[in-house]
């Protein structure tokens, strides 16, 4: 029998509103379900159940508000909110209570969510890891930085969570936990409230376990349809190896070409997508970027808190504060350059489809694996979701990404489903 927790967040959403559900017994068996495997995954940096249970109350005495009503969402740590604290992973801010929620908590609870906890992040969502652990083997990294967000999604803690991204932080959790994850495109999810690491590069986003809840996630966050946009046509599905292709494992090309041969099976009408050579330097123009912005975001824990950030932090600062701005001003040229190529490559195709990481998540839980995969899309400010379906030579999932035009995001949606119903 499936339990409350086990739903994912379109079907909650659908029982709470019928009468089938309430909000106390769906939120009671989210936390019945923490309680039971957190000391293993390590997903939660913040939880009061009675908090939680308070709010599912509420929801239970009024009518549904929003397309979210009851449903709990869980909150990345680096993300505000007034009546929790927000400790954006370093013991710089511990204890630290933000005097309101951030843009995109407000709009949640305004549609209707449950706010259960704060998820782990990765030190200011950079790279040093947390204490999660990967819901499929926990001697394998979850990835990062949003890796309590994907973890407790995936674990059925939570059937929606809020991540960010900069580099690979939604996308590279997303295929490693095994999550339906979602990037949409730079700027149109508010980032208010939010502790910033690159203003070109941060992108709220979210982890479901359906492309359905996605949709729900946007009605919250944009006020767009509740519901996915109907497919029309066949999806032009272009399948680009990417320059970084040779970097890849056995797992993640056998997933992408077993996508590829499903996909046209299907009807969907797949060949190769040939972009300009220019791409395969937008990785190391990522870098640029995300080092040149980074220090100055961080400039006043670089100034006053020096010693309470971590060697690889602080390793990362000091090649940003070695970045010149000519380097970074080319960066930008270059990601700008691209973003009008991609006018012409998106005539030609619907999506793409590319890796979502190099392969399984690695053994280990002190680093949280290579966004080598997901610097270019991040730069290029394109939509992306992760789809699982696939799992590698040690068991553990391994996603495909596929990406859309900029501005696209309903679209790429659609299509995704429609994917995604073909790989599982």
């Amino acid at each position: 029998m499936t339990q409350p927790n086990e739903l994912t967040a379109t079907a909650a959403a659908k029982a709470i509103v019928s009468g089938a559900l309430t909000s106390v017994e769906l939120v009671q068996s989210c936390l019945d379900r923490i309680h039971a495997r957190e000391a293993d995954i390590g997903a939660w940096i913040h939880l009061d159940d009675n908090a939680a249970l308070a709010q599912a109350r509420a929801c239970d005495q009024r009518p549904a508000q929003g397309p979210l009503h009851g449903v709990p969402v869980g909150i990345k740590d680096i993300i505000d909110t007034y009546d929790m604290p927000t400790r954006y992973g370093s013991p710089i801010y511990a204890g630290h209570q933000s005097f309101g929620d951030a843009s995109s908590v407000a709009l949640l609870r305004a549609a209707g969510a449950v706010i259960l906890g704060k998820t782990v992040t990765t030190e200011f969502a950079m790279y040093t890891p947390g204490k999660t652990a990967n819901p499929h083997h926990p001697a394998h990294t979850p990835g990062g930085s949003s890796s309590g967000s994907a973890a407790a999604v995936v674990d059925t803690m939570v059937p929606l969570a809020l991540g960010t991204q900069t580099a690979g932080s939604i996308i590279r959790p997303a295929s490693y936990c095994g999550a339906v994850g979602y990037k949409p495109t730079h700027g149109i999810f508010p980032i208010a409230g939010i502790k910033a690491l690159s203003q070109s590069l941060d992108t709220l986003g979210g982890f479901s376990r359906s492309v359905a809840d996605l949709a729900l996630l946007r009605a919250a966050m944009l006020g767009a349809p509740a519901a996915l946009a109907p497919l029309e046509g066949v999806p032009r599905i272009g399948w680009y190896r990417t320059p970084q292709w040779p970097e890849a494992t056995a797992d993640t090309h056998r997933a992408l070409e077993n996508a590829a041969q499903q996909l046209a099976k299907a009807g969907a009408e797949v060949r190769d997508a040939e972009l300009a050579p220019e791409y395969a330097d937008l990785v190391a123009a990522q870098e640029i970027v995300q080092g040149f912005e980074g220090v100055r975001c961080c400039a006043y824990e670089l100034r006053h808190h020096r010693e309470q950030l971590s060697p690889r932090l602080l390793e990362l600062m000091e090649a940003g504060q070695q970045t010149s701005y000519a380097a970074y001003a080319a960066a930008m040229a270059l990601a700008a350059q691209c973003r009008q190529d991609l006018e012409t490559v998106f005539t030609a195709h619907d999506v793409l489809l590319v890796p979502s990481a190099p392969g399984e998540a690695p053994a280990g839980l002190s680093a949280t694996g290579n966004p080598l995969f997901n610097r270019m899309w991040t730069l290029l400010h394109v939509p992306a979701v992760s789809l699982p379906g696939y799992v590698g030579a040690n068991g553990l999932p391994v996603g495909v990404q596929v990406i859309g035009a900029i501005g696209e995001d309903d679209r790429l949606l659609a299509i995704a489903d429609w994917i995604h119903a073909r790989l599982v």
